[in-house]
């Protein structure tokens, strides 16, 4: 027996006991109030880039969130997980090793038949296990290039070392910009080409909802079924049309290290846009969820000439709306408004005949009545400028003669004004000499 068994037990201090219950006591009441602090709840609420990220989640196209420290991006994607009833893993990419990723070599008993296969890390192995899940990327934009090329099979190809993740492993990252990440890298091209682009922001009223204790909830789109086939047929014709007249736009590598780390256009980030296309229009996304997702993956100039390509193939035809003016249907959106009837007088200036001059008339008519009137005065001028002097004036002019009346006499008063303030202004200048 050692002497140390001999020596007598020290007894607790009068009291410790006592004082022990007590901090147990106030810890339970410390934890209660945490508890009541995170108890929250979700409503639905019209969040475009929440509904952005949610559709290119259901696309299963890698995304990443860009954001500065603090603005809620990884509470966002675990709010997204508990909506979608998808296990969430996060793995910090700047705290990995590339083997890591790109797997541990593990020697079996005979290497040189057997190889030496590339063991998977325990995540990868869990998520296999689960068969879905939501795989969180955090802190991207602090990995090291050497991480960051480890990465570009599990973003591309779902693969860790020899394992590879089944279709419902969605991949989602997150990172800070470069001028605001700690020791932060710019993303090399090859990986950032992989990923749908999204600039995460803060909105004022639902981080103060949020607060409150009422956050919006992340639902995945829900897809018509009976509008897949148009879905697809009408995002195939958008972008093979816009590429075959923009060529240039196929693919353009940026040329500095910053921009090569955001959006750029290559026939990979392409095939992003048409399927982020077929999915907003099976949804019926609003334009400015697909205006987010397509500027994030092809970037913002090709995507925004894209969005104006679209706008383009939203139009009527003019011959359409020449045949039947009373029926015609026309854009709500202003701009579009315009578009269409700046086309349809152009129809008729391409073919000018009595019948078709008459047939734009009654389509200006048609605008007047079922939208605003003061578009109609610029198309108006013009088609009464294709007159032919053999041709009546139909009745159609003399209801939209008040409205443009009325429009010229407001353009003539604000010339009258200009020239009034250019003449003072005239008489200052002379007055000061």
């Amino acid at each position: 027996m050692s002497s140390s068994a001999l020596l007598p037990t020290a007894a607790p201090a009068d009291g410790a006991g006592d004082t022990d219950r007590a901090s147990g006591a106030r810890l339970a009441v410390a934890d209660d109030l945490l508890s009541l602090l995170r108890a929250t709840t979700t409503e639905p609420r019209a969040d475009e880039q929440l509904e952005a990220l949610t559709l290119a989640v259901a696309a299963d196209l890698p995304v990443l969130l860009w954001g500065e420290p603090g603005i809620g991006k990884t509470a966002a994607l675990t709010q997204l997980a508990a909506s979608l009833d998808l296990p969430l893993t996060t793995v910090i990419a700047s705290v990995h090793e590339p083997s890591d990723f790109s797997g541990l070599p593990v020697v079996g008993d005979d290497p040189a038949v057997q190889g030496v296969p590339m063991a998977p890390p325990q995540w990868a192995v869990e998520l296999v296990r689960a068969g879905r899940g939501l795989l969180f990327l955090d802190e991207l934009s602090t990995a090291t290039p050497a991480v960051q090329a480890a990465l570009l099979r599990v973003v591309l190809e779902r693969k860790v070392g020899a394992l590879r993740l089944p279709p419902g492993v969605r991949i989602v990252a997150a990172a800070n910009p470069p001028a605001s990440a700690a020791d932060g890298w710019d993303l090399s091209a090859p990986l950032a080409n992989r990923f749908v682009h999204l600039h995460w922001t803060h909105d004022r009223e639902v981080v103060v909802r949020g607060l409150g204790g009422v956050w919006p909830r992340a639902e995945l789109p829900r897809l018509a079924p009976e509008r897949l086939p148009e879905a697809v047929a009408f995002a195939r014709r958008a972008v093979c049309g816009f590429l075959e007249a923009r060529p240039t736009l196929v693919h353009r590598l940026p040329g500095s290290e910053t921009r090569r780390g955001g959006a750029w256009p290559s026939p990979r980030s392409w095939e992003a846009a048409l399927t982020l296309l077929a999915f907003g229009t099976a949804a019926s996304a609003s334009r400015e969820v697909l205006a987010l997702l397509v500027r994030g993956a092809v970037g913002e100039g090709p995507g925004l000439e894209l969005l104006a390509h679209l706008d383009r193939m939203e139009l009527p035809d003019p011959e359409s709306l020449l045949a039947d003016p009373a029926a015609a249907e026309l854009p709500e959106r202003g701009d579009l408004r315009q578009a269409a009837l700046e086309a349809v007088v152009a129809a008729v200036g391409a073919r000018p005949e009595r019948k078709r001059w008459e047939a734009g008339w009654a389509v200006l008519v048609r605008a007047m009545e079922t939208g605003a009137p003061d578009l109609l005065v610029s198309p108006a001028k013009t088609l009464a400028a294709l007159r032919r002097d053999d041709w009546e004036v139909p009745g159609a002019v003399e209801r939209l003669a008040g409205v443009v009346g009325l429009a010229r006499r407001a353009e003539r008063s604000v010339e009258r004004v200009a020239e009034r303030a250019a003449a003072g202004a005239g008489r200052t200048a002379e007055a000061g000499r």
